[in-house]
């Protein structure tokens, strides 16, 4: 380890390192809270409004206002392509049985939805699972100068080690300070994303029988 650099400088650069994992995580915790939030009413408002109406043709024309949020997406792609290949398009995605056609469209869109619901995730996770070793990796050094500190002094004293050493041992407090936030954040949303797919594939599957039942395919 070259001589010249400052354990101080070290682990500061530690720390500063660890601040922004922090700030990135308290950043993603926020707005994935907002994100899920928004989804769950846009969902809820428009549950209310789509199954309500009469016909596929009438949920068609729903306001903008309350065609937004992930179910509303997946129901628009849908209708979509519902009008498209009763219109008698002759492009190749509408050749094939028109179920199974209808639920590949369906099934892009439900992806799309989930990769949404599922970004920042990982960076929660590479985050709960690095900052405690960069905490370490930080102590390590700092005791590394800290003991040549303390060779070249020549005293084994209490007050000429617990200084150094100490402020070594911070950068894995904060190391860990940091991950725990990280770690309860990407279980919790988690656990919302999962909830979130179950909603979507319950309105899949209805949309489905909807799109497919007797008196829709009459109307076509």
């Amino acid at each position: 380890m070259p001589h010249h650099i400052s354990p101080t400088l070290i682990i500061d650069a530690t720390l500063y390192t660890l601040l922004a994992f922090s700030v990135v995580t308290w950043t993603l915790v926020v707005f994935k809270c907002w994100q899920f939030w928004k989804n769950s009413a846009c969902n809820r408002r428009f549950n209310a409004s789509f199954w309500s109406a009469r016909s596929l043709s009438q949920a068609n024309g729903l306001p903008e206002g309350v065609l937004r949020g992930p179910q509303a997406r997946i129901a628009k792609q849908g209708l979509a392509w519902l009008a498209e290949s009763r219109a008698g398009s002759q492009q190749l995605k509408f050749r094939g049985k028109h179920g199974e056609l209808l639920e590949q469209a369906l099934l892009v869109q439900m992806q799309k939805e989930e990769h949404l619901m599922e970004s920042g995730l990982t960076m929660l996770a590479s985050i709960s699972s690095t900052a405690p070793f960069v905490g370490l990796f930080g102590t390590v050094l700092g005791i590394m100068h800290a003991m040549h500190q303390i060779t070249a002094s020549g005293s084994t004293s209490l007050d000429v080690v617990a200084g150094p050493i100490g402020d070594a041992l911070v950068a894995t407090a904060v190391g860990i300070a940091v991950a725990v936030p990280a770690v309860l954040a990407y279980n919790f949303f988690v656990r919302r994303a999962k909830v979130h797919r179950v909603g979507l594939e319950n309105f899949f599957t209805s949309f489905m029988h909807a799109a497919l039942s007797p008196d829709n395919q009459t109307q076509g």
